[in-house]
């Protein structure tokens, strides 16, 4: 208990002790439903020619075709980074023994989770709710959405059908608490790992998700008290002005600190510090990893949520980042401990994908290379140096790299968001322009959103895990950890040899 609260002082230190951020966040609108124009007069019915005064009503959006065939390529994508890429990456880091049940933990959690996403999840976290922190139920087991429905995206005026909105949201549910397996990965039950993952996607990652990520949409803010009104309607984080534009804290600092929580609460596997468990297959987590970053292209630019000149930014900063990452992270690697590994590349490669996540829509390029080029020291440090200090053990280093390069992206997106520095800067749209940018305004906003999903998400953790604990049990015996999950809890093998 000790070591739980000390490392999740230190974790706070490095969330809250930095800056904050102002303004604009992530933006999904469920409310924008497009309805039926009305039916057509009959050819013979006479209707009364309307007063030449009389105001025309708009039309409303109709979705663009090229948007609608993006945002399904791009939720095909991300899908793909969880199966087959996300269990690849952590399966080849595994030892050989375990190499199946980290397939089976992020598959299955993909269907049982993508499930209970189109039963409750849609609603909780993208309809207003009565608090700024969930969402409410008028989309339970989908209700109410047709092929006709609509949500906005960023632009006035635009619309995408909210079938696609609400997969492709569903892709980012599933991929999170995929990715908390890699902490305590070779060590926890399937049974378990189910039942944790339904109390923690219910009560943290939904609330994040809407706390980030709901507002009205851009067309609410037609004047500075409509903008106002819409604040008030829009996620706790949201309305302190946290900048997110892809998931730095929905997705990974969430993640990375459930997963740190959970490698303290189980304690480390037989054997941790005693015995080598190197990984099984680096090829395979290369494979893994490279799947993710071609996945990553969904995930950031299909958060755009438009096919727009915009998203090749959002392109351009994803593909810069990563390079910056893993060449940095190799260059680290290779100074400190006299060779560079393939392991290691694709540690960096992530580390980049992570850090540049919440800002891959408000960096300039040359901002994106810089976040790439520092995040992989920093999470190369607590992947060795901070890890083995502190005795904890994160199996595939969710929190190293997760959770630290979640931390470091998000604070630095209130910095790279600079127009002066090549950002975009915080858009204002009742003003329709870009807004005046003041560094400790943004620093703090974006200090908010790391601070709340840190606490939020490790509370949540810490109550699921002992739950789960009293009433099944969380960790395997003895016995099956030495014999493999593979065979012990799933009764086959990932190779006969």
């Amino acid at each position: 208990m000790k070591k739980l609260l000390s490392t999740l002082a230190l974790v706070s230190a490095l969330g809250l002790g930095v800056f904050g951020l102002a303004n604009i966040s992530y933006a999904d609108d469920t409310k924008a439903v497009a309805t039926a124009t009305e039916a057509a007069p009959v050819a013979d019915a006479v209707v009364p020619a309307a007063p030449a005064d009389a105001a025309v009503a708009p039309a409303a959006p109709v979705p663009d075709k090229g948007d609608t065939a993006w945002m399904i390529v791009a939720t095909v994508l991300v899908l793909m980074m969880c199966v087959p890429g996300l269990g690849l990456f952590y399966g080849g880091m595994a030892r050989q023994k375990n190499m199946l049940s980290v397939l089976m933990q992020t598959f299955m959690l993909t269907c049982l989770l993508g499930v209970l996403w189109a039963i409750y999840g849609y609603s909780i976290a993208f309809t207003e709710g009565t608090t700024p922190f969930f969402g409410g139920f008028s989309r339970l087991f989908l209700s109410g959405i047709t092929p006709d429905s609509t949500v906005a995206t960023f632009s006035k005026g635009v619309v995408i059908p909210e079938y696609i909105y609400m997969c492709f949201q569903l892709t980012f549910a599933v991929i999170t608490p995929a990715l908390i397996v890699g902490a305590f990965a070779e060590r926890m039950k399937f049974s378990a790992i189910l039942f944790f993952m339904v109390l923690w996607f219910t009560f943290s990652y939904l609330p994040i998700a809407h706390m980030v990520w709901f507002w009205s949409g851009p067309d609410a803010f037609t004047s500075a008290e409509a903008g106002a009104k819409a604040n008030e309607l829009a996620g706790f984080i949201f309305g302190k002005g946290a900048l997110d534009f892809a998931g730095g804290t929905v997705v990974h600092i969430n993640a990375g600190i459930a997963g740190l929580v959970g490698a303290l609460v189980l304690g480390k596997r037989i054997g941790f510090g005693r015995e080598a468990m190197p990984p099984h297959s680096v090829t395979m987590t290369m494979i893994g990893a490279s799947l993710l970053w071609v996945g990553w292209f969904g995930f950031n630019v299909g958060s755009n949520l438009e096919a727009s000149g915009f998203a090749t930014l959002v392109f351009a900063n994803t593909l810069l980042a990563t390079c910056a990452a893993a060449v940095s992270w190799m260059f680290v690697e290779w100074f400190t401990k006299g060779k560079p590994s393939m392991l290691g590349a694709a540690s960096g490669a992530i580390a980049g994908l992570v850090a540049i996540t919440p800002a891959c829509g408000f960096s300039g390029p040359m901002g994106a290379i810089v976040l790439g080029l520092i995040v992989s020291p920093l999470c190369f440090t607590f992947v060795t140096k901070v890890k083995s200090a502190f005795g904890y053990d994160d199996s595939l280093d969710v929190f190293g790299v997760h959770c630290v390069g979640g931390i470091f992206g998000a604070l630095a997106t209130g910095i790279v968001v600079n127009p002066a520095l090549g950002g975009t800067g915080v858009y204002d749209y009742v003003a329709n322009a870009v807004g005046s940018y003041d560094m400790v305004t943004q620093m703090t906003s974006q200090a908010w959103g790391v601070g709340v999903t840190i606490v939020w998400s490790a509370v949540v953790a810490y109550v699921a895990y002992k739950v789960v604990d009293l009433v099944i049990g969380l960790r395997v015996s003895e016995e099956d950890e030495r014999e493999g999950l593979d065979t012990a809890e799933h009764g086959e093998r990932a190779y006969h040899m």
